[in-house]
């Protein structure tokens, strides 16, 4: 396998504290590799040095010769008087820069050099790149060329970068939270488009639904060092957990051991104490590995066990609110019309829906921050909201950690005379004694929406109203946060684009369809998904017979009569029978030879490209023999 990329000894300082020291891993060609670590252990730096926009302290990155990259970072950067089309010839690559050359040629006197970039462009296809750009902008919903950048929403924004970084078709593609951001509908795309590619791929994300069928290998950064798992995400979840019990088994021993010798210590007589200095030594030096070794490990297990003893018990009565046939549009973009609804106590709604039908508008009607057009919200009178807004985080930068969580409150009631600090309650997502002194300007952009998480929280609300709570969270954290979720004593809304996050939270959902469209499913996302494609299509409208043509309601159609198979479709509905139970056999093995951990670096590519291709097959069979399976 040709290597794409080699970090050699990669060591990165910010101040006094080390992001990563000594990394050395390596991506080979067509390999797909997820990266994971903590918020602010320097995941975004690292893609930063890779990708030549940062240095590395110490060490070197080694890239295979001609390799085009492709770069999206997390927070994309355009100068704003742009439109669509401008930004996909913004950001230079080898494409771009040879098309500006056409141009600046063109328009000379001379035209010195012309046969040779004629030969250029169209050995690198650089004549249908405009095409190409629009071509996979239509896929990401954008088809206003013209429009100004300073016009579009964050998730529009973030899918003009994504385009413009799949436009190039890069040899390696590193990718930095590309889910942030998108819709469910692009999420899904994307997640097709990326499984079906030979492209070689890094990416960053905390969408563990995304990694898992995508990635082939999972980088964790961890302890400033990086450990390499060749397999998927569940393979890792599998694999970590066995370190995480090595790494205890180790501080048992070593507490065991640290027991033995301070009973040594103490019952050693004061005069003799100079005959066993080596052991003395030994023994303060064990007592310091001891220690190093219990703090890394907590570090790794945040404690989530008590958060059903900190939810607040806050009083919540029958009457939560009444949406009463509430309409809301601008313009002609309808966004909900006549919606009426009787929300209950203690429910767990998720929102989904495509960017723009409206999801977050209906929260803000909720909370009386938008005016509905007509009808209105009907809130309980012992309601007490906590709003996590995508982009309500604000902070004094200079302030520390701890005393922004005080500004908010100093204890959390737990009721029954019990409070939490919030220096307790910042420990519990994560926030050490020393990281709480620490200034908020110092912390990673992870990092401060956990913060503005923690202030939500600390307010002690008996209803949530949570809008993108997981984008830039990193998966500890959304741990931490579902757990949280799952044992709060009150009602919860949550609009997200994370679907395992909304499996493990909601109870049902609210689908915002567009044109004002609300439809009320009583399951989680993966259930909707499985549900949509088994409803039948909606018949189309009937149009008015021409000529002598007889209507539906005097005839029956050629469709409502029912038949037989014929003996063509009998062999062919017994043979997908068979060739679907070959397919799902093949899925299991490929699973579990990838789950095995002793495949080599070639068998799990080869197993990685072929798994998308058997789900295809299955889907397309299956659909198949649904369909004879309704013939009689």
């Amino acid at each position: 396998m040709v290597s794409y990329l080699q970090a050699q000894n990669l060591t990165r300082r910010v101040g006094d504290k080390t992001l990563f020291s000594d990394l050395c891993f390596s991506i080979g060609e067509g390999q797909k590799v997820g990266l994971i670590a903590k918020n602010g252990t320097g995941k975004s730096t690292l893609l930063n040095i890779l990708c030549g926009n940062d240095q590395a302290d110490e060490g070197q990155v080694v890239f295979h010769n001609d390799l085009r990259v492709g770069y999206l970072e997390q927070t994309p950067h355009y100068p704003l008087d742009l439109t669509v089309i401008e930004a996909c010839f913004w950001h230079g690559n080898e494409t771009t820069n040879l098309i500006r050359e056409y141009e600046t040629c063109m328009s000379s006197v001379s035209q010195e050099g012309l046969q040779d970039i004629l030969d250029r462009m169209e050995q690198q296809k650089a004549w249908d790149y405009e095409n190409r750009a629009k071509t996979i902008l239509s896929k990401l919903f954008i088809t206003e060329w013209d429009k100004p950048l300073a016009q579009l929403s964050g998730g529009q924004l973030k899918r003009v970068a994504l385009a413009n970084t799949l436009i190039m078709e890069p040899d390696l593609l590193i990718l930095d939270e590309p889910t942030n951001h998108l819709d469910l509908q692009m999420i899904e795309w994307l997640e097709n488009y990326l499984s079906r590619s030979n492209i070689t791929l890094l990416m960053v994300t905390h969408d563990r639904y995304f990694l898992d069928r995508i990635c082939s290998v999972i980088l964790e950064l961890d302890e400033e060092t990086i450990y390499t798992y060749h397999g998927n995400y569940a393979y890792f979840l599998e694999k970590r957990a066995q370190r995480l019990e090595v790494a205890r088994a180790e501080v048992a021993r070593a507490t065991n051991l640290y027991r033995t010798e301070l009973d040594w210590m103490r019952r050693m007589p004061q005069a003799r104490g100079h005959k066993a200095k080596y052991r003395e030594e030994a023994f303060y030096e064990l007592e310091k590995l001891k220690g190093e070794k219990v703090k890394k490990l907590k570090e790794k297990e945040p404690e989530t066990s008590t958060f059903q003893l900190f939810n607040s018990s806050t009083f919540l009565g029958s009457k939560i609110f009444e949406a009463e046939y509430v309409s809301k549009a601008y313009g002609d973009l309808v966004l909900i019309k006549d919606f009426y609804y009787n929300f209950s106590r203690y429910e767990k709604l998720g929102i989904v829906g495509n960017n723009g039908t409206g999801k977050s508008t209906f929260v803000k009607m909720l909370l009386g921050l938008v005016k509905p057009d007509s009808g209105r919200f009907v809130v309980g009178e012992t309601v007490r909201f906590g709003y996590y807004s995508q982009d309500g985080m604000e902070f004094d930068e200079q302030m520390k950690v701890i005393d922004a969580v005080r500004k908010t409150a100093e204890y959390m009631d737990l009721g029954g005379g019990q409070k939490l600090s919030a220096m307790q309650f910042l420990q519990h997502f994560m926030f050490s004694p020393q990281q709480q002194q620490n200034y908020i300007y110092k912390l990673s952009g992870g990092e401060k929406r956990r913060l503005y998480l923690c202030t939500v929280l600390m307010q002690s609300p008996n209803f949530l109203v949570l809008d993108e709570p997981t984008n830039d969270l990193d998966i500890n954290s959304l741990q931490i946060l579902e757990q949280y979720l799952q044992d709060f004593k009150g009602c919860v809304i949550i609009i997200s684009h994370d679907r395992y996050f909304m499996d493990k939270v909601v109870d049902h959902l609210f689908v915002f369809k567009g044109n004002g469209i609300v439809k009320d499913f009583p399951g989680n996302y993966t259930q909707y998904r499985e549900w949509e494609k088994l409803e039948p299509a909606a018949p189309k409208p009937q149009t008015a017979p021409r000529n002598n043509q007889t209507t539906p309601s005097n005839q029956t159609t050629q469709r409502e009569r029912k038949r037989r198979m014929s003996f063509r479709e009998k062999q062919e509905f017994e043979a997908l029978g068979k060739e679907i139970d070959a397919l799902e056999q093949e899925k299991k093995d490929i699973e579990a030879a990838l789950s095995s951990g002793t495949l080599s670096t070639q068998d799990i590519i080869d197993r990685s490209k072929r798994l998308p291709v058997v789900n295809d097959l299955l889907d397309e069979k299956s659909m198949r023999w649904l369909e004879l399976s309704e013939i009689e």
